[in-house]
């Protein structure tokens, strides 16, 4: 699929390319990554971190859905790279944990980013033998654990120092 009218016009393609967001030709998931932060910025500032870890929370489940309907009309298999609802969604729960610092943000998306793209165990397991809309959501979920783990590190071991 490229990007086209008929993305924006498709409610299913537009939550599940995040507006277009995966269709970038290079890099999708890393720029469906970076596309979450406007929004994880405004939201936790103007509904805090519990509401946002809540919405954080909805658009995973909500993301399931979203991803099965987009695959069925598509005909697509796997975890097709221009779906990039799970990474927005994992991008909003590991920033939900953090206070709204540039240097935190950055760190946790270049972990993150690293975590998805290499996958170590279990995202491996989940990436590989989880199918459906649910599989496509859960290996970022973990990746983003990841992600969390390493960031929290980074917070109280660099971040607290400066």
């Amino acid at each position: 699929m490229k990007f086209d009218k008929e993305v924006l016009q498709d409610p299913w393609a537009a939550a599940a390319t995040w507006f277009g967001a995966g269709l970038s030709p290079k890099a999708p998931g890393t720029v469906g990554s970076i596309a979450a932060i406007p929004f994880a910025v405004l939201i936790q500032w103007a509904l805090g971190g519990l509401a946002f870890q809540l919405l954080a929370i909805g658009l995973f489940f909500g993301g399931i859905i979203v991803c099965d309907r987009y695959m069925r009309k598509y005909s697509r298999e796997g975890d097709p790279q221009e779906i990039v609802i799970d990474e927005v969604a994992a991008m909003w729960l590991l920033l939900s944990f953090f206070y709204r610092d540039a240097a935190t943000y950055i760190f946790a998306l270049i972990m993150f980013r690293a975590f998805d793209i290499y996958k170590p165990w279990p995202v491996n397991i989940a990436d590989r033998d989880v199918k459906g809309g649910f599989g496509v959501m859960l290996d970022d979920l973990l990746a983003a654990l990841y992600a969390a783990a390493t960031t929290l590190l980074f917070v109280i071991f660099i971040r607290s120092n400066v």
